[in-house]
């Protein structure tokens, strides 16, 4: 991930790059994380991911701590900026890290992606209208409860309806149907069910 344009996501911030740091710190106030293990969270290169983390260390967003020769930051909790902006950053850049929390844990799902309107502006894809809602394509065979009772907790984190498509497992390289070809022709993120 490079230095990019203003991202569409919430076009307030310098990149998209910054929002997801931020999103993952103030997101996960318990995450205390060197800048090499940030960077392999978001596949970001450290240098970038360093510049990033002394912006908001300097603006009193993150705190950091030294052990040897590692340094270790984390969301600065007692910021007056941090329930607000932590707030904002989640809703913007979180839908990812929020769906993987709640849905790795319900059984029966071999993979999910966000698509429609907030994945095409993570992929910075232009759109005339805020993004109202979160899609998502479950493929797989979840139990369907769980995954309502999932995606409710991810709504209220999200601060938007949840979406849910379920398909079966092979549907995105086997599916005949229109709204297979729409999905597959726009950009589709994947959510990483094995992180948490």
């Amino acid at each position: 991930m490079g230095k990019s344009a203003t991202p569409k996501l919430l076009p307030l911030l310098r990149s998209r790059q910054q929002g997801e740091i931020l999103a993952r710190l103030l997101g996960d106030p318990e995450l205390e994380a060197s800048v090499t293990d940030i960077a392999a969270m978001l596949g970001a290169p450290i240098s970038s991911v360093h510049r990033e983390i002394e912006r908001a260390h300097a603006a009193g967003i993150v705190t950091s701590r030294k052990i040897g020769n590692v340094r270790l930051v984390r969301a600065d909790t007692d910021s007056p900026y941090y329930a607000g902006l932590a707030d904002v950053l989640v809703k913007a850049f979180g839908p990812p890290q929020v769906l993987a929390e709640v849905l790795e844990n319900v059984d029966g799902i071999e993979a999910a992606y966000i698509f429609g309107s907030w994945a095409a502006r993570w992929a910075e894809v232009g759109g005339n209208r805020p993004v109202a809602d979160i899609d998502v394509l479950v493929l797989g065979a979840p139990d369907r409860d769980r995954l309502y009772a999932a995606l409710s907790a991810a709504e209220e984190r999200l601060g938007r309806p949840v979406q849910v498509a379920v398909r079966p497992a092979d549907w995105i390289a086997n599916g005949t149907d229109s709204f297979h070809a729409t999905v597959v022709s726009r950009p589709l993120v994947q959510i990483d069910l094995g992180q948490g």
